[in-house]
């Protein structure tokens, strides 16, 4: 196994004679707004990150350009496209994809959630859960940052930590006494913060034992049990935790019942990574990221900056069987000049995103931190929704997202136009699905016989004078959506109203919801549909499923 898991070091003080400023400025505005949950205004991100507001305005400029940011209005949304940096991390470190199904079976008989860390500095961060949905549930965000002296698996890192490991913590600790540096910390973060004593006597006792307890360190009521996974060299790479409520267990029980089965699942991770091979260099061809920039710079002039989006475009060289990259590869996977790729090595090595071990590269848990906690908690709906709004605006007409739900389609987002006369319809409004293009393209992206049996329990009732209520005629207009990979309903809903919709699918290639532009039908003809609305509806799903595939590669991105 790698060693991209390993302790990064702190920023040094000096900054590199080489290091790429446009490239440190953009990463320190994709820090404050991860540490702001996503979203600052203009104001506060100049205030935060210090930057003149005409440095700043052009960073945003990029960033957006890049798919990485969203502005809206005077605020700043950070956007699903982010993830791909984060992704590159995960992918190259393989232990999402290695243990991740061993970690959801273990979840699935605990019944309790479980999580994969690695040691980031003297904190940790979660590289992987897998959630139980209760009332009372218990997660953290895949990218989360917790001090080591809070967490089990803190206490499990902290057990190899040499001399100046612990002085380092020391320090920290006595610069940070709120823990002012830990955002995902809940409020009151001072309560229950173990001293120096007591984190030393709780890594104590997990070098002895092999596992370690969080006993509400994080916030009351939460408690975790962790044990490492080691690599077939003897070191840890990460550490398995099962977290639960105490209304579930206690500390104890915690203990009794749940160790046994959590050290079986980590044997059982240990053998599957002494039987993966070592990770190799195999890196891509070149992506032609100069004609990018060079377009990009064409088009937004003096507000894109090349240096700024070359730079991040480093750290996606890296990816799955590219877990460690000589100068080189990162050159030939970026189209990058050599020179230009080693600026943006050392920027990164200085602020602690990569780690360099002779000839290679690898990159560091600290690129989660780039916004990966508050967009691994995406929705579909909150992904779509910036691209229904710019559909709308196009188009002047009204344009929703749905799933099927039962036997009919729920609307999960919307934007309206701005029309006298426009389909009135809101977020949660449920229509028989057979009735509607949404419900068609949702039902057409159904296996054959899981249709035909919704077909033949529905009771297809005449909505209005055009509805299709014949089930072989619903059957041929279902096959022919699927085959067109559209649906045209005409005032079969309600009369007047006409709508156009396409699939919206997942990474596997399944279609988990729709997307419509809806209409008085006096607005458009139907062949004016299908040659003015259609492109511009397919183009916007495109922008929509790209966005979920990023969001969720790594993560589940609920549909509703």
């Amino acid at each position: 196994m790698s060693p991209t898991h390993a302790r990064t070091a702190q920023p040094a003080e000096t900054v590199p004679a080489e290091a790429v400023a446009p490239l440190m400025r953009g990463l320190t505005v994709l820090r404050r707004l991860t540490d702001a949950d996503g979203a600052l205004t203009l104001a506060d991100l100049e205030g935060a990150t210090g930057l003149a507001r005409s440095t700043l305005d052009r960073v945003v400029g990029t960033l957006a350009r890049m798919g990485y940011v969203r502005p809206d209005g005077r605020t700043v949304l950070l956007a699903p496209g982010l993830m791909e940096l984060g992704n590159a991390y995960l992918a190259a470190l393989r232990l999402p994809a290695l243990l991740g199904p061993a970690a959801h079976a273990l979840a699935d008989e605990l019944d309790e959630s479980v999580s994969l860390a690695v040691p980031d500095g003297d904190g940790i961060r979660f590289i992987h859960q897998t959630t139980r949905r209760r009332t009372m549930s218990v997660s953290f965000r895949i990218g989360d940052l917790l001090p080591a002296e809070r967490t089990a698996p803190g206490a499990l890192f902290a057990a190899r930590w040499d001399a100046d490991d612990w002085a380092r913590w020391r320090e920290r600790r006595a610069a940070d006494p709120a823990e002012e540096g830990f955002p995902a910390l809940p409020p009151h973060r001072s309560a229950g913060r173990p001293s120096d004593v007591e984190f030393d006597t709780a890594v104590r006792l997990a070098a002895e034992r092999g596992w370690a307890l969080d006993d509400q360190l994080v916030e009351p009521g939460l408690i975790a049990l962790a044990v490492p996974v080691h690599a077939p060299d003897g070191g840890p790479v990460c550490a398995v935790s099962v977290v639960s409520h105490t209304s579930r267990h206690s500390p104890g029980s915690l203990r009794e019942r749940l160790l046994p089965r959590l050290r079986a699942t980590v044997e059982a991770m240990e053998r599957d990574l002494a039987r993966t091979p070592a990770d190799g260099e195999r890196p891509p061809g070149p992506s032609g990221l100069a004609a990018w920039t060079g377009a990009s710079k064409q088009e937004l002039g003096r507000t894109f900056n090349e240096s700024l989006a070359r730079g991040l475009t480093v750290l996606t060289a890296f990816g799955e069987g590219r877990g460690a990259l000589t100068l080189t590869a990162v050159a030939e996977a970026t189209g990058l000049a050599r020179a230009t790729a080693r600026r943006a090595l050392i920027t990164f090595e200085h602020l602690g995103y990569v780690v360099q071990d002779g000839r290679l590269f690898r990159l560091t848990p600290r690129v989660l931190g780039l916004g990966f906690p508050p967009l691994s908690r995406a929705t579909l709906p909150r992904i779509a929704a910036p691209h229904l709004a710019a559909l709308t605006e196009r188009l002047h007409d009204s344009s929703s997202l749905a799933v099927l739900d039962g036997d009919d389609v729920r609307y999960t987002a919307r934007a309206a136009a701005r029309r006298i006369m426009t389909a009135d319809i809101t977020v949660g409004t449920r229509f028989p699905a057979y009735a509607t293009s949404m419900g068609r393209v949702l039902l057409a992206g159904l296996p054959a016989a899981e249709r035909a049996r919704r077909l033949a329990r529905t009771g297809l009732a005449p909505l209005t004078p055009h509805t299709v209520t014949d089930p072989a005629d619903l059957a041929v207009l279902l096959e022919r959506a699927r085959r067109d990979g559209y649906a045209l309903v005409d005032e079969e809903l309600e009369v007047g109203l006409r709508s156009i919709a396409v699939p919206v699918r997942d990474r596997s290639g399944t279609v988990v919801a729709a997307v419509n532009v809806a209409m008085h039908a006096s607005h458009r003809t139907r062949e004016e549909c299908v040659a003015q609305v259609l492109p511009e509806l397919r183009a916007e799903a495109a922008r929509i499923e790209a966005d979920l595939h990023i969001a969720g590669r790594f993560t589940q991105v609920p549909v509703v």
